[in-house]
């Protein structure tokens, strides 16, 4: 009897692991926002703006020159042309990274019987306590504004918000440029097939 309850235990308690760790891995969260009076298909040239919310103290950050570099990319797939003086549309880059506490609470059997004095004959059904376990990590928010430079307006808005692990630190700019196409999935003009 007492097999088929620590056969059954376990088997639920491989389930819940598995079902977290699908919930873990579901990738980034990805928002848009979109001007409804914007017509995409207007705007031929884009641009970056001078100096981009992710430089720093005057200079180009490595980081900005990443997001560029995917952004370009991007944006160049959809039919947009770069042009560097009196583009159509200004890309800008945000981003922000933030220590996050992370609380689980799940169901744990407690065997012992009542009070503990049926336990020497056999082993009672299982009570059930709360066990909760506290994990900090760090989550990163990337928000690209595509602003059209005319009317001087957000016409387009993503953001991806990331748990950020220790493979992603390690390659920051595969991260950066997974992170911008996550964003790009979702912009109003689909990329050109080629």
């Amino acid at each position: 009897m007492q097999s088929r309850q620590s056969t059954g235990l376990i088997t639920l308690l491989a389930l819940a692991a598995m079902t977290g760790l699908a919930a873990c891995a579901s990738g980034p969260e990805v928002r848009t926002l979109a001007d409804p009076g914007a017509n995409f298909a207007q705007y031929q040239t884009f641009g970056f703006v001078d100096p981009l919310g992710t430089d720093s103290r005057g200079y180009q950050s490595i980081v900005s020159q990443q997001l560029k570099v995917a952004t370009r990319r991007e944006m160049e797939a959809r039919g947009y042309r770069y042009e560097p003086v009196d583009p159509q549309l200004l890309v800008n880059f945000s981003a922000s990274l933030n220590d996050k506490m992370r609380v689980t609470t799940t169901p744990a059997p407690v065997y012992g019987g009542y009070y503990g004095y049926r336990r020497g004959f056999y082993q009672p059904w299982p009570m059930y306590q709360d066990s909760t376990t506290v994990s900090e990590y760090k989550e990163g928010t990337l928000t690209i504004d595509v602003i059209d430079a005319a009317r001087k307006q957000l016409v387009w808005e993503g953001t991806v918000i990331k748990s950020i692990t220790s493979k992603d630190t390690a390659n920051v700019a595969a991260t950066l440029d997974s992170v911008v196409t996550s964003a790009f999935a979702k912009f109003p003009v689909p990329p050109i097939a080629r």
